[in-house]
């Protein structure tokens, strides 16, 4: 048996006196596409966040449970959160390019690094953008203002950024809601290509695009984890009547 990327253990989460999520439990597998989704208010969005610990910087909020990366505790006292950021890279809903130009966005993770090797910036740039699938749009002017960058190219600039990191696992937040369907392909398509080399979490902007990219699927509810299944099984013989009326349209 593989071991897992990434192991929740009985994760609870609460702001304040409200717990957004119970006792969740599942493994995510490395080299694959785990979509969470769920109605609004699930607790998707704070378990994205749990699992790259962007949540220390939220007041008033406690967290029981363990998340195991590559069977390393993330809480534990001897992780420094800066590098699990670099191994755990975050895309947000809203493209946030970074004041600057295209080349500038793309190498900044790298610079505030220390990394001045002018031969590594470049070919981090140029794979990075690839991946992205930005680079063949992108190439011949990448010391323009990120800004003259379209929606969807903006998001895919973020995507490029969180991989010049060269992270293991890359989280993703609602990273095509704004976006037009052609961009949305764009995006979607750079995932299948992607998984490859990295384990993508993503918390999808449609039941629609759960059900087209997801290796695995989690449904939540409410803070709790219903049901998790590979995509096939999920999306046509789910296991639990709550996840069946939700994919199928009957409330949410």
């Amino acid at each position: 048996m593989v071991d897992p990327k990434i192991h929740l253990d009985k994760v609870s989460y609460a702001y304040g006196d409200n717990w957004v999520l119970r006792d969740v439990t599942l493994d995510i597998a490395a080299n694959s596409v785990t979509v969470f989704f769920g109605p609004a208010g699930s607790g998707k969005t704070s378990l994205l966040r749990l699992i790259n610990r962007l949540n220390d910087l939220v007041e008033g909020t406690q967290m029981k449970g363990r998340i195991l990366l590559d069977g390393q505790d993330i809480y534990g006292s001897d992780i420094h959160v800066p590098q699990l950021r670099q191994r755990v890279g975050m895309v947000f809903a809203l493209p946030l390019p970074l004041p600057g130009t295209i080349r500038e966005n793309v190498l900044y993770g790298l610079k505030l690094a220390g990394i001045r090797d002018t031969s590594r910036l470049d070919e981090s740039l140029e794979r990075s953008l690839t991946q992205a699938a930005l680079w063949e749009e992108v190439k011949d002017r990448l010391d323009d203002p990120s800004t003259d960058l379209s929606g969807g190219q903006q998001q895919r600039l973020c995507i490029a950024r969180s991989l010049a990191l060269e992270p293991d696992v890359l989280l993703l937040d609602e990273p095509t809601s704004g976006l037009d369907p052609i961009s949305t392909r764009k995006v979607e398509d750079s995932l299948f290509a992607l998984k490859q080399q990295y384990s993508i979490i993503i918390v999808p902007h449609s039941i629609q695009q759960a059900a087209r990219i997801a290796d695995q699927a989690a449904f939540f509810l409410m803070g709790e984890l219903v049901e998790y299944a590979p995509r096939k099984e999920l999306f046509t013989q789910p296991r639990d009547k709550r996840t069946e009326d939700y994919v199928t349209g009957r409330f949410g």
